[in-house]
């Protein structure tokens, strides 16, 4: 299994409701850049939080790889999900090359699990960060971090 982990890009600030917040332009031009890295993969399925930024950013990713499957809109990948529900999540799944678009500090910390096999060292995803895991399953510890991306707009 390839799992792309992405960090939405820059959101506006908090306004009213946290999951209302949209992406800044400079929010967008991040994730454009990210998606650049993900040219020629073959994702066979996006997964994002319901959240509004979560959303434009998988819809910007799919856009610019001409990806024409459905986003799937995951509770489970809200900022606070419960990383052991994330984890059961994942390995219901059976794509090879799965693309999650999620939120800090869910997205370090699923991360620094799947790879370190503990919480205690996250990844360090800023906006838009994409981080490339290799592995069997999405098991504890059972993951490489392949890459580590931070994009520079």
């Amino acid at each position: 299994m390839r799992l792309y982990l992405l960090r939405h890009g820059e959101a506006e600030a908090p306004r009213t409701s946290d999951a209302r917040r949209a992406l800044t332009e400079h929010g967008r031009d991040e994730v454009r850049a990210s998606a650049a890295l993900l040219a020629e993969r073959p994702l066979q399925a996006i997964l994002a939080s319901p959240y509004v930024r979560t959303q434009q950013t998988a819809e910007l990713v799919a856009t610019q790889l001409g990806h024409r499957g459905v986003i799937e809109s995951a509770e489970w990948l809200t900022p606070d999900s419960d990383l052991r529900e994330a984890l059961d999540r994942l390995n219901e799944r059976s794509e090879d090359e799965l693309l999650l678009v999620t939120h800090q500090p869910l997205v370090g910390a699923l991360g620094g699990l799947l790879v370190h096999g503990h919480r205690q060292q996250p990844l360090p995803m800023s906006t838009a960060s994409l981080a490339v895991l290799d592995g069997e399953m999405a098991l504890t510890g059972g993951m490489q971090l392949v890459s580590l991306t931070h994009p520079r707009v």
